[in-house]
């Protein structure tokens, strides 16, 4: 145990070490900032309008670069221009806030880079944004700049919660460096979790111990447009948690035969879960998703045996299925290994095709998950949890 404690150590101090060589000079992360094109695309016209539209004098203007030759827009700025062109998506009044559970009972299926790049597409795209962290082992919290064991206390977490000291989630909640983005973090102690969750269910007879973060987030869901919860790779009590919060669920899936095998798994045991839950909850209603999605991801077109799995999982899942495949490429990989995603890149070194090719599958991504929200907004208000 004391080897192991020393490599925990060692380990710890490395990652503290790439972060500051990364993120260097500053130690944290920094939103991109956005080309006139870029801006133009989001919001649905060319650059002649926004040259009008700036020229009027009533939308954020940005800056030019030094030279004088390009103009751009800081993220708050862009999330403005995507308020004003983008109005029939917004949330409506009187509605409250979509959340979406991202996950997969295996793991290395891209869940939390899914989560991530859902988390910030959304808010580019002017959403008022809610992260949850429910893995331990705190990915997402990492993507977010901050390191699950030396920067994450328990009060930033869903723990207070699990064990019953806290019973609504505005504690846990702090900003980030990504604006229009909140975030819950996770860290090891979450396992706890496991633990605290039954053991309430022990204590208390009238306890529904899959409710308690779905009745954490009541208070925030007039505060936010959407919720995205990244879940741990198993059917753990948190996972019931994050499930019986949602009103929709993402399901990456990679095109190989133990992911594909993996995720029949995942189906089959919620579905009995949910059997089983239904029966005992108090509530009025049984459970409702109003969306669910399968998502191809990490999808490698050099790999042999791809486009036979891929024929399987879309006979399976058919209209399930997303109309998008995430690829394999060395632009997500390199940001993976940056701790950050493909909507942090400033400047990309590599093939302008390739980059474009895993930009253009994220955004249509985002867009296909955006429509599910702006259809749930629709639904009668009866079907959110």
């Amino acid at each position: 145990m004391a080897r192991i404690a020393s490599l925990a150590t060692r380990a710890g101090s490395m990652i503290e070490q790439i972060r500051s060589r990364l993120l260097a000079p500053e130690a944290r992360k920094t939103p991109p900032t956005f080309s006139t094109a870029q801006l133009a695309t989001l919001c649905g016209v060319d650059k002649a309008h926004v040259a009008y539209r700036i020229s009027k004098d009533d939308l954020p203007s940005g800056r030019l670069t030094p030279t004088g030759g390009k103009r751009i827009f800081e993220l708050a700025e862009l999330q403005a221009w995507a308020r004003t062109y983008r109005a029939d998506k917004m949330r409506p009044a009187g509605k409250k806030a979509i959340t979406i559970a991202v996950g997969n009972f295996k793991g290395g299926v891209a869940k939390t880079t899914t989560s991530m790049v859902l988390a910030q597409g959304l808010s580019m795209r002017g959403h008022r944004v809610l992260a949850i962290d429910t893995d331990p082992q705190g990915s997402l919290t990492t993507l977010h700049g901050l390191l699950p064991e030396a920067e994450v206390s328990e009060d930033m977490t869903i723990a207070p919660l699990c064990d019953g000291s806290e019973s609504d989630i505005r504690y846990a909640i702090r900003s980030t460096y990504w604006d229009g983005i909140d975030l819950v973090a996770a860290a090891p102690f979450l396992f706890s979790a496991e633990f605290a969750l039954p053991a309430r269910q022990m204590q208390q007879s009238d306890a529904e111990f899959w409710n308690v973060l779905n009745v954490g987030l009541d208070s925030v869901r007039d505060l936010y447009d959407v919720i995205v919860i990244d879940t741990p790779p198993s059917l753990s009590y948190v996972t019931i948690n994050a499930l019986w919060a949602a009103n929709g669920i993402v399901v990456p899936v990679p095109p190989s035969g133990l992911d594909f095998a993996s995720s029949a798994q995942f189906w089959a045991l919620l579905a009995d879960l949910g059997a089983n839950l239904d029966g005992q909850s108090k509530g009025q209603h049984r459970k409702n998703f109003d969306f669910l999605h399968v998502l191809l991801s990490r999808v490698d077109s050099a790999d042999p045996a791809m486009p036979a799995v891929r024929s399987w999982i879309q006979a399976t899942y058919g209209e399930y299925t997303l109309p998008v495949e995430i690829p394999k490429t060395s632009v997500t990989s390199n940001k993976a290994a940056e701790f950050a995603t493909i909507y942090d890149v400033q400047k990309y070194e590599g093939s302008a095709k390739t980059y474009k090719r895993a930009a253009d599958a994220y955004d249509a991504f985002v867009d296909l998950v955006e429509q599910s929200v702006v259809g749930a907004w629709a639904e009668p208000a009866g079907n959110v949890p």
